[in-house]
């Protein structure tokens, strides 16, 4: 049996396409429950849950460091009542190295809040069963499509040009 160890692909090539989580965290989390206890009687009509996901990334100083920030809101309503809402603000700290310029922002708002989101999905759901609620499950979420549909957007706003001026009527 021979002694050998096998290194991967990006030790072995320095100009090898790099990313490293250096760090992930908790910017900032609420939890409220403000009608409990009467919000977990139970009752038959299932509440509506609004959860929206948005991501945004920026460069930490003059480095290959990226900070990119994973918020989610939930929101939990039955008719008028409010059962929950919770935000979360979750973020990592990546190294990107070796990357072609026109491929960081892809890299930065699509791979790496993937590796982010199992981890901000389960503060999500632990702390809505901490609050007496079933677990939130938030879906997989597709970071590429909110990403293209962020650049269609973008697109079409800039192609719009400046809004036009209308003076006041007299």
């Amino acid at each position: 049996m021979s002694d050998t160890t096998t290194t991967p692909a990006a030790a072995a090539d320095p100009t090898a396409i790099q990313i490293q989580i250096n760090a992930q965290y908790t910017k900032d989390f609420s939890f409220e429950n403000p009608n409990a206890p009467a919000s977990l009687q139970p009752k038959e009509q299932q509440p509506n849950i609004a959860v929206n996901v948005d991501v945004s990334a920026s460069r930490v100083a003059e480095s290959d460091l990226y900070e990119v920030v994973l918020k989610i809101d939930a929101d939990a309503k039955r008719d008028t009542e409010q059962l929950f809402l919770a935000e979360l603000t979750y973020a990592g700290l990546f190294t990107i190295k070796n990357v072609p310029q026109e491929q960081v922002t892809p890299l930065l708002l699509i791979e790496c809040p993937r590796l982010l989101f199992p981890f901000a999905r389960n503060i999500m759901a632990e702390s809505t069963r901490d609050g007496g609620f079933p677990p939130l499950l938030i879906q997989p979420v597709d970071f590429a499509a909110m990403f293209r549909q962020s650049a269609a957007n973008q697109a079409a706003a800039a192609s719009s040009g400046p809004a036009a001026v209308v003076p006041p009527e007299d």
